[in-house]
């Protein structure tokens, strides 16, 4: 009995904490799919209006030219969105005050929403990305470097989920916090946006000899990257506490 007292008593681990956190999430945006569909309906909005803007643009070189700007602008935007949503359960329903009152760290907390966040932008990346090469790239002779665009992809998500959990955090309970957390967001992550964009477009355009701009714009996003959410990780008790 003793020994069943004491081990009813301990602190589960920190990953049984991420693990219960991280399936929390998934499982009610599996049930309610209220973030995806709108981030993908939005996507495709901003799709949308690309295509009507560069309707009377007849050489695909020109698009090719500005394609990665074009793409980070949509998933920049996206993301807004879905970061916005991101703790709209908690705030609804009470639970976060609930999951503060447990005994959780908030390093935890924040890894695991942060998790969440990364899964459901990159889903809708996934359904994006290639939309915008149906689009806009489909009659362009895309250079045979283009699938490194995934590199400065995959970078440039980790960065704007982990950032963006946690200003969306500090803004969950401020008016207006769609047009804050945008204020916040944008010119906190520019440095990796101009990063990303600069590897998109050398990947793009594959001109020999600039291959070095994109290794080095690339090691400019991992080295944000590591920076920036290893200070939100540190950041973050106080974010959620606020």
């Amino acid at each position: 009995m003793a020994a069943r007292s004491s081990n009813a008593g301990k602190r589960p681990s920190k990953f049984a904490q991420y693990r219960a956190l991280l399936t929390k999430d998934l499982r009610q945006e599996l049930r309610t799919r209220e973030m995806l569909t709108s981030m993908v309906v939005y996507a495709l909005l901003v799709l949308t209006v690309y295509g009507a803007a560069l309707s009377q643009v007849g050489d695909r070189v020109q698009v090719v030219a500005f394609a990665g700007g074009m793409l980070w602008a949509l998933i920049v935007f996206t993301s807004l969105l879905g970061l916005n949503r991101s703790f709209a359960h908690e705030t609804e329903s009470g639970c976060l005050e609930g999951i503060l009152l447990a005994p959780v760290d908030r390093a935890v907390i924040f890894l695991a929403k942060a998790t969440s966040n990364l899964i459901f932008l990159t889903v809708v990346e996934l359904i994006c990305v290639p939309l915008f090469f149906v689009f806009f790239l489909s009659g362009a002779e895309l250079a045979s470097t283009t699938p490194m665009i995934v590199l400065p992809l995959v970078m440039g998500t980790v960065g704007v989920a982990g950032v963006g959990t946690l200003l969306s955090t500090m803004t969950i309970d401020t008016r207006g916090r769609d047009v804050l957390l945008a204020i916040l967001l944008i010119p906190v992550i520019f440095p990796l946006l101009y990063a990303c964009v600069s590897a998109c477009s050398v990947a793009f355009m594959g001109v020999e000899g600039t291959f070095g701009t994109f290794w080095t714009s690339l090691a400019v996003a991992v080295a944000y990257d590591v920076i920036m959410i290893a200070a939100a990780w540190g950041l973050y008790e106080f974010a959620v506490e606020g």
